[in-house]
């Protein structure tokens, strides 16, 4: 389901974080076009935190890596990189509007990021939306190999940790299916943001700010069926 607005309507912050309590986010036809989507989808993605797949390779390059992992310190780099045109897509859906409405997001402390670093550069990350319980994955990018992997496996680390019980993926792909994302339907989909949002967890901080690989791949694993 999907619905242009009218761009003379004002979405606030605080208009953003509702419509993602009740299950849907906006979205931009192109970095150019200054209306937004409202779209909530018939089949929602979903990464569930109690049975995250991490392949034995990436495994292995999380202990290894030199890659440095950060925690909300560079939205605007983030946001940059998820918007860059990429192989294969020319455009970008983040328009300014998005821009604006997540930077504030992130001043007030609902928008997080997980950055990956390397020799002082940003290579990769991901940002998203913390409602209650439930976490709202925006979008990812990655100029080095694995970068936007380990922003995600760092991510479901730092959640469980935090008692959140939801990761919203919004659509499924490859690159998510081999982490073990589903798809739910919308009803199943409003039955787990209801329970996510009445739960008391979802502490985004609560994870060391830089944790060692091993207590990343240790805190998911307890949590993966035997």
């Amino acid at each position: 389901m999907t619905s242009r607005d009218d761009i003379m309507i004002e979405i606030t912050p605080q208009v953003l974080l509702k419509a993602y309590s009740c299950g849907i986010f906006p979205m931009a036809e192109s970095a150019d076009d200054p209306a937004l989507y409202w779209i909530e989808p018939q089949q929602r993605g979903i990464l569930p935190l109690d049975n995250v797949h991490i392949p034995r390779r990436l495994a292995r390059t999380i202990r290894t890596t030199p890659l440095e992992v950060r925690i909300d310190t560079n939205f605007e780099g983030v946001i940059d990189g998820c918007a860059a045109a990429r192989p294969g897509r020319r455009s970008t859906w983040i328009n300014g509007r998005i821009r604006m409405l997540y930077r504030d997001l992130f001043q007030q402390g609902h928008c997080h990021t997980i950055e990956v670093w390397q020799n002082g550069e940003l290579v990769g990350g991901l940002y998203g939306v913390a409602v209650g319980a439930a976490f709202f994955g925006e979008s990812m990018f990655s100029t080095q190999r694995d970068a936007s992997k380990i922003a995600l496996v760092h991510l479901v680390a730092r959640l469980i940790h935090g008692g959140f019980v939801l990761l919203d993926t919004q659509f499924v792909t490859d690159h998510l299916r081999q982490f073990g994302t589903v798809e739910v339907d919308r009803d199943e989909f409003h039955r787990q943001l209801d329970e996510a949002l009445k739960h008391k967890g979802g502490d985004f901080h609560a994870f060391p700010a830089m944790p060692e690989p091993e207590q990343v791949l240790a805190t998911i694993d307890r949590r993966a069926p035997v």
